[in-house]
């Protein structure tokens, strides 16, 4: 299939003068209404439009929780039936993971990776736009089993044979193999197009280790994505072949080994674990500094321990299987791995604080959620330390422990990074801020309500709860040997105050954005910030840069707007221009003939055909069909668009009305 980006002329602020020479579109492609979204192949666009179907989907994830939660605060609860709980659980996890954390990250490395190299776009616009579609309907698609004889029950880890057709006779299982099939088409699409745009679309000057961090860690992710979803794939086509088309690869009574399913989960799994946190690792290392009024200590360190994280990560995933016989020299080698990948954490955190100590601290909400996450993190780090302990591993299996640990490194890790980039971040994008004051009840409400409810589940865990039970019978106060009821009602309150918490930020939210808001708009460089994304307007114009930067130093923004007058190793920094300042002089100095691709509607016709197959391989034979069909007609749509705009399109350049000659550009 050909990528062919067709060229706009994108008129940009200036006046034209002997120095800038535009070509001005007569008929301008649209930039307000429904259409200048959903054709649209800004990246921009496409990263809010991933954050916003990832904040939605947060919302789902959230009420499963909650009906959860509710179950379990008694305990017989009757919320939900045990096949319903199975379903909850299942699609709890599967939602926050797939459908919110990751293409959260995706919505902000969309959003910055090309403003923080310096890029006008991503390399392939219409990619990008199609990896945002794909992965809308992949998940409005795995929803849709809700409504069509139950969702998938089997854990998001979803192990043979329990996927099997004996054990789960619904479709559930089929909708959730299909739907993150399409959803890691998604994933594939925008790592391939992410890694080409920072290898080769950084501006002039921008060496690798001149890259603003949260673009490194999100490299660091797309290198994963890379070659991490080829194995979930793999692993979700052989799970299909077996429901759908009889297939044997996980039968015992075939000669298969179920375990099979395991090795494949987990080599996936596990590098998963630091595709999810590792975003919000470079997002706080842009916070940090920023709030601390210093730059970030030990930059190559925090770099290259991000970069052996991802390295690493691919070495520890049968700690997940210590239960499952693997024999002692298979379990000592992953525990000493397990041990190791605690090393590059460790450097990370070192540095984060280090980068704290002795600054001129500003504790705004991004830079309280950036403190906050690493104490969660450090907090369910140490508790997965103790899985490298083979023996420790074994008795924590399975219970209440490792729910505490996974939420502990995902929610305090991952899902407290997200939001301190909301906060950071929001000006850029939106051009007003967040209210600080909305904004703290939000910080300190989520991290009570995140103690509250996964605080508990180690004590829960270290004394017998099990994972997975919809009820605890067994282990309720008095017959068993510790206070289940209290701690599961504590935990279940601290859920409510947790849902508080985010309501808060929604609050925030609708009072900065409400029709006739009177929220100010937010000056161009509100934290007086360092990286180069904040070189250009709030929000970013479509071609993102009137002038293409050109980097000498790392933070390169700050040394725009600093000077050092030290002498030697001493460094003292004295402002020379504000960022408005600096933005205005980019203004000044505008390149000509600025081109951007033209929206295309074939990404959004491609996406649709892959649910349409999907339910095929479900229902009717018939559908595979149809939605070849139409795969194949957006492909060849796709192709032929045409490769340039009509030079018709355009007004000839300005002249000059003395002499009648065309204005060059200088």
């Amino acid at each position: 299939m050909a990528i062919i980006e067709r060229p706009v002329d994108v008129p940009v602020a200036p006046t034209p003068t002997a120095t800038t020479n535009f070509g001005y579109l007569r008929r301008p492609v649209e930039t307000t209404g429904w259409r200048s979204w959903a054709f649209t192949v800004d990246h921009k666009k496409i990263g809010i439009m991933y954050g916003v179907a990832a904040m939605f989907f947060f919302l789902v994830g959230g009420v499963e929780a909650f009906l959860i939660r509710l179950q379990l605060a008694s305990a017989d609860g009757t919320v939900l039936s045990a096949d319903k709980y199975n379903q909850m659980f299942t699609m709890h996890a599967t939602t926050m993971v797939f459908l919110f954390v990751m293409p959260m990250a995706a919505a902000f490395a969309n959003y910055f990776i090309p403003l923080q190299v310096g890029a006008r776009d991503v390399a392939f616009p219409r990619l990008n736009a199609l990896s945002l579609w794909v992965f809308i309907f992949g998940g409005v698609f795995l929803n849709t089993s809700w409504f069509l004889g139950g969702a998938a029950d089997g854990g998001w880890f979803m192990y043979a044979p329990n996927s099997s057709v004996p054990f789960s006779p619904s479709n559930g299982v089929d909708f959730w193999a299909l739907g993150l099939q399409i959803t890691g088409i998604a994933s594939l699409v925008g790592a391939i197009n992410l890694i080409v745009t920072v290898l080769n679309m950084r501006a002039p000057g921008m060496s690798m280790m001149r890259m603003p961090i949260f673009t490194w860690m999100a490299f660091v992710v797309q290198m994963l994505l890379l070659f991490a979803i080829p194995v979930i794939t793999v692993a979700l086509f052989l799970l299909m072949f077996q429901r759908s088309y009889g297939a044997t690869f996980f039968s015992v009574e075939a000669g298969a080994d179920p375990l099979l399913w395991q090795h494949l989960f987990w080599i996936f799994g596990h590098p998963e674990v630091y595709i999810l946190v590792l975003p919000s690792f470079g997002i706080i290392s842009e916070v940090l500094p920023v709030f601390s009024r210093k730059p970030l200590f030990g930059y190559p360190f925090v770099v290259f321990s991000g970069a052996a994280i991802g390295f690493v990560g691919w070495g520890v995933w049968a700690h997940h299987m210590f239960a499952s016989g693997l024999g002692p020299v298979s379990v000592a080698v992953f525990s000493v791995a397990t041990m190791a990948i605690a090393v590059p954490t460790g450097v990370k955190i070192i540095n984060w604080t280090l980068t704290i100590w002795g600054g001129k601290l500003w504790f705004t909400t991004a830079m309280l959620f950036s403190v906050g996450l690493i104490v969660q993190f450090t907090i369910g780090g140490l508790s997965g330390v103790t899985h490298a302990v083979a023996p420790s591993d074994t008795q924590q299996t399975d219970t209440y422990y490792i729910v505490a640990h996974f939420h502990y490194v995902i929610f305090g890790g991952a899902v407290l990074g997200l939001f301190a980039g909301f906060y950071y971040w929001w000006p850029k994008v939106f051009g007003k801020m967040l209210s600080e004051t909305w904004g703290k009840w939000n910080f300190w409400l989520m991290i009570i309500g995140m103690n509250m409810t996964f605080g508990p589940m180690h004590i829960l865990g270290l004394q017998g709860q099990p994972r997975r039970m919809y009820t605890w019978t067994d282990y309720r106060a008095g017959e068993g040997f510790f206070n289940g009821a209290f701690w599961n009602m504590f935990a279940t309150i601290g859920t409510a105050v947790l849902t508080v918490g985010i309501l808060c930020f929604l609050i925030n939210v609708w009072i900065t954005h409400r029709p006739g808001s009177a929220t100010p708009v937010a000056p161009e460089d509100p934290w007086d910030a360092r990286s180069l994304e904040w070189m250009s307007t709030s929000p970013p114009k479509p071609h993102n840069y009137d002038r293409t930067p050109i980097v000498h130093d790392l933070d390169e923004f700050f040394h725009r707007k600093y000077e050092d007058i030290g002498e030697g190793e001493e460094h003292n920094y004295v402002r020379r221009a504000t960022g408005a300042e600096v933005i205005a002089e980019e203004e000044r100095n505008a390149d000509a003939h600025i081109h951007l691709p033209a929206p295309s509607y074939w990404p959004i016709v491609l996406a649709a055909a892959l649910p349409i197959m999907a339910y095929g391989v479900i229902y009717n034979t018939l559908l595979i069909v149809a939605g070849a069909g139409v795969a194949v007609m957006a492909m060849f749509g796709w192709a032929l668009e045409p490769a340039d705009a009509d030079p018709s399109d355009f007004d000839p350049p300005p002249t000059d009305p003395a002499t009648g000659t065309e204005l060059a550009n200088v």
